[in-house]
């Protein structure tokens, strides 16, 4: 469906306010920078802002971008033929090649990593995200392989596959600390990825196989 203008228009909004607010947090830290001053740099009202983000911290971490859905949202995405783990592991492949901003790799990101760093309503706000996506993962795959209640199975394949979405994250937030270009730490993501998945259990490589519809 072509987008109308309406929405193209609030789209544009959005994130020239998120722009703003990320460009303002990294010049000053997350905990100087008022709400009111997003507002009045990125040309819109308060009330406006916050029919956009309701809270600061999703001007940072929007939820389309940092959802405790994304890990089931994946699975629930995948192919006929592909189990729950190797979906995960080929949208992180293909996240990382595409050096996409939904994994950090792009220029600049260093510095609003140090930002999100110093804030430590962020740091916790991620640390809380890892657990939801992780419960979310579980109770998906409970439901789609008819889980008896209390097997603990999909929770634990759903721990290791968060470990493994963690693991990425965590490495690259590493390597772009350390002053690493994005392309550099592209390749050294996907070499992780094939250092993980050797490592991962048939059992878990072959759990939830998507059947064909």
């Amino acid at each position: 469906m072509t987008e109308g203008l309406r929405e193209r228009k609030k789209r544009q909004t959005r994130r020239r306010i998120a722009d703003t607010a990320v460009r303002l947090f990294v010049e000053r830290g997350f905990d100087q920078v008022t709400i009111a001053e997003v507002a009045a740099a990125a040309d819109v009202s308060v009330n406006t802002l916050y029919n956009y983000f309701p809270a600061k911290e999703d001007l940072v971490l929007p939820p389309e971008e940092a959802s405790p859905t994304r890990l089931a949202d994946i699975v629930r995405e995948r192919p006929p033929g592909r189990s729950a783990a190797h979906a995960v592991l080929d949208r992180l492949r293909a996240e990382v090649r595409g050096r996409e901003r939904i994994v950090g790799l792009t220029e600049g990101f260093g510095r609003v990593l140090e930002m999100m760093r110093a804030a430590p309503t962020l740091t916790a706000r991620l640390e809380d995200l890892a657990g939801q996506m992780t419960d979310a993962l579980a109770e998906t795959l409970a439901e789609e392989t008819g889980a008896a209640p209390g097997d603990p199975l999909p929770r634990a394949v759903a721990w290791q596959l968060g470990c493994c979405h963690s693991l990425v994250y965590a490495e690259i937030g590493r390597r772009t600390a350390a002053g690493e270009p994005p392309a550099a730490i592209a390749s050294a993501v996907l070499d992780l990825l094939d250092t993980v998945e050797s490592l991962l259990g048939e059992r878990l490589l072959t759990y939830a196989v998507r059947k064909d519809r």
